[in-house]
């Protein structure tokens, strides 16, 4: 049995359509590229379960079906970026009265491109052309990138109807706002928020009252210590709703597990929040209003950690340049990436007309030294603001366990990396690693972690009084 019996208008290896057995686990890239191919392209249909070049039907049953789906949605969230914006059936047919099923993808030409695969850290591009899937040249890559630099994700319009029913919660966050005023069709209207059809557009459809895609997903994490790898994590929350929900849900969040503190100022006494609420909320805001809403599969995270807050948003600075890492708030140039989501939140009272709305936030931190200062961490693919808990006496120390780069240690285990990590400034006693670990101070450890370490030179030990000391040794690792 062949395709051409279930479908129409089949043609073997046209531009815009391509068969495959089924998913080669051992050479991902191989079909992964073509689904970046046609995104890149004018798209196409990727047939799984066809046998390529004949058109022969292998098929699936149910549940294998059901596998076979689930695998390739995984790996094009993992590789590609951004994720094409797909359709994915299933063609049911009967052969000797056993059910079968043939899965198919359909490809539109992606908004946003180029359609990035990236495997084992190393991005390529690749384009659809005459029936076959190459490297991008240098001339189309530069093309895909002009045709599609001013798609912005949330202007572009979704197949959804206006229903003024919908949007209550955005009313209501309206008139929290303004004095107890309505948000105006005509308002809505000039936005862009609909179009004379009244379809929505997609920064619209996520300020719906019951929209729960994933598209707006946080993820809120409580910490016991300085950082990630090595501390109890106390709690960690996931959410997913429209954006006032999300904004909401944050600033609830970190307000009920923040420190209050009392401090003396002159002849009285002044209770401090961690976090003053008016920086809080416009580091929220920030993080919402621009947000990478093409990159599926990401979220915005709050971390919560000893001595600061981190609020972590996907993509960088819309056509902002990379910071790294800046305490100049103020100076940031950054240009809308979402312009129809900062209009409402403008619209709302809750975002500046114009700027990044830093000023507000170093406003707030205007008195602190110099290790409660904020500061932006900004790269291609995400920016984080880090505002200092400032009931925590001794301000951000993040800097005290530097990122390495190393050759793997021989026999080395899961903790060489933060070991290494964690000595690298200063000599640390067995029992404050094995603290610092979270792991008993155990023969074991001393034996096959740390003397590991020191045969291969990667710590160097000491000794003062009877307590044992261990430093890394410097010329074995390279700062990141």
């Amino acid at each position: 049995m062949y395709l051409e019996e279930l479908i129409d208008d089949i043609h073997l290896e046209s531009d815009q359509f391509e068969c495959k057995s089924k998913l080669n686990r051992d050479d991902v890239i191989g079909w992964l590229k073509s689904v970046a191919g046609f995104a890149n392209a004018q798209g196409g249909d990727f047939y799984i379960g066809v046998e390529d070049k004949t058109n022969k039907l292998i098929g699936f049953g149910r549940e294998q079906a059901d596998s076979e789906r689930n695998y390739f949605n995984n790996q094009v969230n993992e590789h590609l970026v951004p994720r094409p914006q797909m359709k994915i059936s299933f063609i049911r047919y009967e052969i000797r009265g056993r059910e079968q099923f043939v899965i198919r993808v359909r490809i539109p030409e992606s908004v946003i491109k180029p359609v990035i695969l990236k495997y084992k850290n190393i991005p390529s591009i690749f384009m659809r052309r005459d029936g076959f899937t190459n490297g991008a040249t240098y001339e189309e890559i530069i093309d895909m990138s002009v045709k599609s630099k001013n798609t912005q994700y949330d202007i572009l319009l979704s197949d959804q109807i206006y229903e003024v029913s919908d949007f209550k919660t955005l009313q209501e966050f309206y008139s929290n706002h303004n004095g107890g005023k309505s948000l105006s069709e005509k308002a809505l209207r000039s936005m862009g928020f609909y179009n004379e059809a009244g379809k929505l557009a997609n920064g619209a459809v996520l300020f719906g009252d019951d929209y729960s895609g994933k598209k707006t997903q946080v993820q809120c994490s409580l910490f016991s210590g300085f950082n990630k790898g090595s501390e109890r994590i106390v709690t960690i929350n996931r959410f997913n709703g429209n954006i006032i929900a999300v904004i909401n849900y944050i600033m609830e969040f970190v307000t009920q597990r923040m420190n209050h503190s009392m401090v003396k100022l002159g002849d009285t006494r002044k209770n401090i929040d961690s976090y003053p609420q008016r920086a809080l909320f416009e580091g929220v805001i920030n993080a919402v209003a621009h947000r990478n809403y093409f990159l599926d599969g990401t979220q915005i995270q709050v971390d919560m950690f000893k001595d600061r807050l981190e609020i972590t948003s996907p993509g960088g600075f819309y056509k902002g340049e990379k910071l790294g890492k800046t305490y100049d708030l103020s100076g940031i140039i950054s240009k809308r990436r979402n312009e129809l989501i900062s209009s409402v939140l403008v619209s709302c009272n809750v975002m500046e007309a114009a700027g990044t709305g830093f000023d507000k936030i170093m406003e707030e931190y205007r008195n602190v030294d110099e290790p409660h200062r904020p500061y932006i961490c900004s790269s291609s693919d995400h920016f984080t603001l880090v505002l200092p808990d400032l009931t925590y006496i001794d301000g951000v120390e993040d800097e005290k366990y530097p990122v390495l780069t190393f050759i793997p240690v021989p026999n080395g285990t899961v903790y060489d990396e933060r070991i290494l990590s964690f000595c690298y400034y200063q000599a640390r006693k067995v029992s404050m690693i094995a603290e610092y670990l979270g792991i008993s101070d155990s023969t074991y450890f001393r034996k096959q972690v740390l003397g590991n370490l020191e045969e291969h030179h990667y710590l160097e030990k000491s000794k003062i009084s009877r307590a044992v000391y261990y430093k890394t040794n410097p010329d074995m690792v390279a700062l990141d």
